[in-house]
């Protein structure tokens, strides 16, 4: 009996943390409105559905408790489809996608206007965007999230 509640306790105390442990991504709009109030930037990652690297930057680094941490603690964090068809007002400019074809919203599809704007030149590019709209810092590719938080400091 001691043996199941220490196993259920284990599993328990593990997914209450890992919960714990999560990047609270929002949306670049919501980032925006935050970071009005907190004044802390945005730490933007540009991905695309069908790219491979950005599956693994989830994975290995996004999902890094420590990381997490440090991003909610820092940022205003954003997950940005860099294909998408969202329509963003972005510093008194609207980017949209006028190229997106839905039929290819799970493979390769058109470039958003905000990605080209931003300088998005490959996938996954993470970048730390300040409250004028400068681009403070662009990390292009998978690395580790100890070198990600490493270059952020």
């Amino acid at each position: 009996m001691k043996k199941i509640f220490l196993v259920v306790f284990i599993t328990l105390f593990g997914l209450i943390n890992n919960v714990q442990a999560q990047i609270k991504w929002m949306s670049l709009t919501e980032a925006l409105q935050a970071q009005k109030k907190n004044k802390k930037p945005i730490f933007l990652d540009a991905y695309t559905v069908w790219c491979g690297p950005c599956k693994m930057l989830d994975k290995q680094t996004f999902s890094d408790p420590t990381f997490a941490e440090f991003i909610n603690k820092n940022y205003n964090p954003v997950k940005f489809n860099a294909e998408g068809n969202e329509e963003i007002q972005f510093f008194g400019k609207l980017y949209k996608n006028p190229g997106y074809q839905e039929a290819r919203k799970n493979s390769r599809n058109a470039v958003h206007e905000l990605t080209l704007a931003l300088g998005v030149r490959a996938y996954p590019t993470m970048m730390v965007i300040d409250h004028n709209g400068k681009v403070t810092h662009n990390i292009m590719g998978v690395q580790s999230a100890e070198r990600v938080i490493e270059q952020l400091k």
